[in-house]
């Protein structure tokens, strides 16, 4: 894959007005978009449909968790609206539900493992025994057991996570800052070179380009930087 393919550009914006002023500034410099929460809840599954017919790829950022059922019924419409990546909470159950239920499709499911904005403190006061690096680890193993497409861990954990999913699972990681941008209210981070050389196949930037004064300028900056990690590598 070439660093095009593997960076996906978060519309985190409030609106579709400015999730659309977004795509037209990055043009054909960005084919891959993530579409959270903020977006869905102001018209973004159509939005995201839309995006996935004109030709771009579409991760669908819901981290489901429900009963088996349920995750199944969503898991086979979105399966049905054109998405390439969606995530699942990585609990085995519903990842078994979500793997039967995509099976036959081209969509990639995602098990998330431990939010970025979580620490060791925040997995204590929520009551987990684990501390995030082994909790990451264990639901990777979970993860490649269900059959699950992928993985959404800190690049922090990458290097981990991919000698226990092996070469051929996706692992994406949100977190990604360019040197010197603000961390926001992400905890563990890392820069898109660095993230790279640790495993990781696709790379989550929102804030550092879509707020930036330039964002096409932005993004073209950090696939450079990722397009002489990928060469060195080779």
């Amino acid at each position: 894959m070439s660093a095009r393919d593997r960076l996906i550009v978060g519309l985190d914006v409030p609106t579709i007005a400015e999730a659309e002023a977004i795509v037209a500034k990055l043009g054909d410099s960005v084919s891959f978009y993530k579409i959270g929460y903020q977006l869905v809840f102001a018209g973004g599954l159509e939005f995201a449909r839309d995006l996935a017919q004109s030709g771009k790829k579409i991760f669908l950022d819901m981290k489901l968790l429900d009963i088996d059922n349920t995750v199944a019924s969503g898991v086979e419409n979105i399966a049905k609206m054109g998405m390439s990546m969606l995530t699942l909470h990585a609990y085995p159950k519903a990842m078994r539900a979500a793997v039967e239920a995509a099976r036959g499709s081209d969509l990639c499911l995602l098990g998330v493992t431990v939010l970025t904005s979580m620490d060791e403190q925040d997995l204590v006061d929520a009551g987990y025994e684990y501390d995030p690096h082994t909790l990451v680890l264990k639901r990777a193993e979970q993860a490649r057991a269900a059959g699950m497409g992928g993985i959404v861990c800190s690049a922090e954990e990458s290097a981990a996570v991919r000698s226990i999913i092996g070469p051929d699972m996706a692992l994406v990681t949100p977190g990604i800052r360019p040197a010197g941008a603000d961390k926001g209210d992400q905890k563990r981070v890392m820069t898109p070179a660095d993230a790279l050389k640790a495993g990781s196949s696709h790379l989550v930037v929102g804030r550092p380009i879509v707020k930036a004064a330039d964002p096409k300028a932005a993004a073209l900056a950090i696939l450079a930087e990722m397009d002489t990690t990928l060469q060195a590598a080779r």
